[in-house]
């Protein structure tokens, strides 16, 4: 694959997240599959009613590890286009908190490479998780 082609779109925002503007975004008429994955505010954790969780981040350095990702997918997988997006700040039940998305000739690559994206966002991407639940108990992860 021509590495001069690569697209990476990362994205670090307070905005509602647009999972079609994601997908469009790595769609292209080179390939064969889209894989995504959307992560949502639920409204439960281990038994306790969650009402909000709110996300913070390190910034400069999460831009700089959703990059390390994206060279990562593509030193694994003959991919297309990645895209790495997290919403920040208060996110209500329901809505989209990150989205990962890639594209791919085949499906086989595309899937193993949201996984793998979603796995290392949340393992090595400095974004902060604070649960509010209905008991006005806290938990930051």
């Amino acid at each position: 694959m021509d590495q001069s082609k690569e697209v990476n779109f990362v994205r670090i925002t307070h905005e509602l997240l647009n999972i079609e503007e994601v997908v469009q975004l790595v769609s292209c008429d080179d390939g064969g599959a889209v894989s995504s994955f959307i992560g949502t505010t639920r409204n439960n954790f281990q038994g306790k009613r969650v009402i909000e969780l709110e996300y913070e981040a390190y910034e400069t350095m999460a831009y700089k590890e959703l990059e390390k990702i994206c060279a990562s997918i593509r030193m694994k997988w003959p991919v297309l286009k990645v895209a790495l997006f997290h919403r920040l700040g208060v996110v209500p039940i329901g809505e989209a908190s990150v989205i990962v998305a890639v594209s791919s000739v085949h499906r086989r690559e595309s899937l193993e490479a949201v996984q793998y994206g979603i796995d290392e966002l949340k393992r090595m991407v400095p974004i902060w998780k604070k649960e509010k639940y209905e008991e006005r108990e806290v938990r930051i992860s």
